[in-house]
Formats: structure tokens, sequence, C-alpha cells
């Protein structure tokens, strides 16, 4: 695993993210999208058990052979055991690789190139697992490296690649 470069990104909140050079402020959380966050933070904590660390507005670094390096900061990520540095220090506070599953809650003016930017980039660099949850319509996407399955509330989420991962949507979108 190699260091992750200084990119000159700021760290500010709301996070800056890189894309091949390109920097976007991401949106400020408001209400609805931090009780979601909380949520996945702490169902994802408790499924993750002893394998491996969740957190939120964790950066990952993705250096590329012939592009750009770029940096994106999921609003939920996990990382499993197996995957993670053991040693703290740079390459555990800073990864060069996608989190095994990164979330991202839709903001009310997330462009969807972006976001099919950002899935895509997750996919490429490892990532066995992207959320998107969007609040307004009641759904979560689940994207896996064989496709996209989406849920609706009352829908439980599940994926193949963590059959023992379930969301309850109704919990999820309790009082929104």
């Amino acid at each position: 695993m190699q260091e992750a470069p200084d990119l000159g990104i700021p760290e500010v909140k709301p996070a800056i993210e890189s894309i091949r050079g390109h920097w976007t402020r991401k949106m400020s959380p408001q209400r609805r999208h931090a009780i979601q966050q909380s949520r996945l933070c702490e169902l994802l904590t408790r499924w993750a058990g002893e394998r491996g660390e969740v957190g939120s507005e964790w950066r990952f670094y993705f250096l590329p052979e012939d592009d750009r390096p770029s940096s994106l900061v999921p609003d939920v990520a996990y990382v499993s055991f197996e995957r993670m540095p053991l040693k703290y220090g740079e390459l555990r506070e800073q990864p060069t690789i996608a989190p095994d599953i990164a979330v991202e809650i839709l903001s009310p003016y997330e462009r969807r190139a972006r976001l099919r930017t950002k899935i895509e980039m997750y996919l490429d660099y490892g990532s066995r697992l992207v959320l998107v949850v969007d609040a307004k319509r009641r759904r979560i996407e689940m994207h896996e490296p064989g496709g996209v399955t989406i849920f609706r509330e009352p829908e439980a989420a599940t994926c193949h690649v963590y059959p023992d991962l379930v969301i309850d949507t109704r919990k999820l979108f309790e009082k929104l």
C-alpha cells in the first residue's frame, strides 16, 4: 500500500473531495442526513463486530498509475481488518484503498453524474458494496460489482457480498 499524497486539500467541514484533481465541497449535512448517518454508523458497527472498523467522514485516497490522484470522503465507511494496515500511522489514518463498504447519503442538490463517478471509483478501487441512501424517496441503492439492487421502504435491504448485512428501511427512515 502506498502512502497518501499531499493533495493540498484543506481539512474543513464540510469536507472537500477531489476527483482526478477537481475539487468539490460536500454539502453541509442537515438534520435528516445527520440522523441517517448516525443510524448507519451504529448499524454497521454492530454488524462489523470484530471484523473491522466503521467511521463517518473518513478520507480515502485513490492513486491511479496513469491519472491524477483522487480523494473521497464517504458519509460512512467500513474497512475490514483483513485489508486495513494493522499498524497505526499514516497508512491507517489516510488509507490508500477504497473502503469495503462506502455509504453516500444523498443531499438535496446531489448531482447524479458526480455520484455515478464516485460509485464507479469506489468499486474500481476495491469497495465491495456502495450504499446510496435517498431519504426523500425512502430507498436504498446497493451497488455491488455485479450490479445494483434498489430497496424501498418497508423492504429489508440485503446484498450478495455480505449476506448477513440487513438494513431495516423502516428503522432507517423512521420519523424523518
